[in-house]
């Protein structure tokens, strides 16, 4: 699976949790282009699943995403930038499955 990430300037460990989740990264958007706030989004094809870390952006920048991501049709996950984080959110998220927990029942919040 494919995702597009928007927020934080440098992803650290990302990458690694992404694949323990069966997710590639196809795009990062660090969000703090000014033209990015204007304008209305549009996402990649392929794109699976939009990740928001949303202490690195502003309003405006989560809500073009967001938008864009519900016309696509594509799931959205917003958390903050941090390897515990990410993995909660993925983990209830319903969208993903843990790529070495085939069995394993995601939970709503």
């Amino acid at each position: 699976m494919d995702a597009v990430l928007v927020g934080a300037d440098r992803l650290g460990n990302i990458p690694d949790v992404l694949a323990e989740f069966g997710l590639t990264i196809r795009h990062h958007i660090t969000g703090r282009d000014p033209k990015h706030q204007r304008s209305t989004q549009r996402l990649p094809g392929g794109t699976d699943v939009l990740i928001l870390f949303t202490d690195f952006l502003g309003h405006n920048v989560m809500k073009a995403f967001r938008e864009a991501a519900r016309d696509s049709g594509i799931p959205v996950v917003a958390c903050r930038r941090s390897v515990c984080a990410l993995k909660q959110a993925l983990e209830g998220c319903g969208a993903v499955k843990c790529a070495g927990c085939p069995g394993s029942k995601p939970t709503r919040h």
